[in-house]
């Protein structure tokens, strides 16, 4: 018996070869035999950000989401949520690390997380956003990706920004230092932002976002500042009336991976999620930057009823350089002098 079942099973086996081979992969998939590839699901890479779309930053990484997963036919499964799965800074980044999700940044709250990145919001330090690019795609940003997969476990997959503050007032314009005397002026919740102010010459006022506009309304604050493209997202013509151009401090920030997600991935998916971000990069710059001058502010602006002027920038940059940096140049030692090497 034994020998009967041998000689059927050596009799089957070329033809079994031979209509593999004939029918290729759909003799493969048929006979139950299908290469685990097939059989893989998609990788699912989640991202969280505090808002969603026509906020700059969420534009562009709702764009890289559908970009992924077209482009690695369905392997990466990207998913992007603004401000509906986590919706303060310090809870996406918390995710990020433990791995609860894959992707996310930690918007303007950057150098909370990353203390290392506050020189980069020290006033006029950052002298453009071609000199800010410059320094983040090039050797300052690989240190830091370097610097921070070692120290916080987290991936770099591109820096980006929030544009540079100017500010915004209830009752007059702020034109040269000496018109910011006596006013209260609400900060993000960080020193440097009141080192900023208070070094200019107003009044800081430490306020969550959350409290703003009823502060304002209610004069708890004379006004305060936001990059133009925020200005316009968040209405803030709703509480103020002047703009004024003083492009006092750039906000940096990132968009990262969780360390041991990106370890996991394949070669070629890893370049994929770096292309789509120096993209999605590309896209969140281009949308800050359009709206980030005189004339184009004047655009976006004055139709809601603000009025826009320009800034005495260079009395503004004096007054900081002589009053903020000594401290912040010391405390950022070494890095300061990578910042101000770089030309632009």
């Amino acid at each position: 018996m034994t020998n009967t079942i041998m000689k059927i099973s050596s009799r089957n086996l070329p033809l079994r070869r031979r209509s593999l081979v004939k029918g290729g992969l759909a003799g493969i998939i048929a006979s139950g035999m299908a290469p685990t590839f097939a059989r893989a699901e998609a990788k699912k890479l989640v991202m969280a950000h505090i808002v969603p779309p026509p906020e700059s930053g969420a534009v562009g990484f709702a764009w890289q989401a559908e970009e992924v997963r077209k482009r690695s036919n369905g392997e990466l499964d990207m998913q992007f949520f603004g401000g509906t799965l986590l919706s303060k800074e310090l809870e996406i980044m918390n995710a990020v690390k433990s791995g609860n999700i894959q992707m996310g940044d930690p918007a303007g709250a950057a150098a909370t997380v990353f203390p290392e990145m506050g020189v980069f919001l020290v006033p006029y330090l950052v002298q453009s956003y071609a000199h800010a690019y410059k320094m983040f795609n090039g050797a300052i940003g690989d240190a830091l990706d370097k610097q921070f997969q070692e120290k916080y476990k987290l991936k770099v997959m591109c820096f980006f920004d929030y544009g540079f503050r100017h500010f915004w007032m209830a009752k007059k314009q702020i034109i040269e230092p000496k018109d910011l005397r006596g006013l209260k002026v609400r900060v993000q919740q960080g020193k440097v932002f009141a080192d900023t102010i208070n070094g200019l010459g107003g009044n800081a006022v430490p306020m969550a976002w959350g409290e703003v506009i009823s502060a304002a309304k209610s004069g708890v604050i004379d006004g305060g500042d936001l990059p133009i493209v925020n200005q316009v997202a968040l209405k803030i013509y709703e509480v103020s009336k002047y703009c004024s151009m003083t492009f006092h401090n750039y906000g940096p920030t990132l968009n990262t991976m969780n360390l041991a997600t990106w370890e996991g991935l394949s070669p070629a998916h890893k370049k994929l999620m770096l292309d789509t971000s120096r993209e999605a990069q590309d896209k969140i710059r281009q949308l800050t930057e359009s709206v980030d001058n005189l004339e184009a502010a004047k655009k976006a602006l004055e139709p809601k009823g603000m009025t826009v002027a320009a800034a005495k920038v260079e009395d503004f940059r004096k007054v900081a350089q002589a009053k903020i940096w000594p401290a912040y140049k010391s405390q950022f030692s070494g890095l300061w002098e990578q910042v101000e090497s770089v030309k632009a």
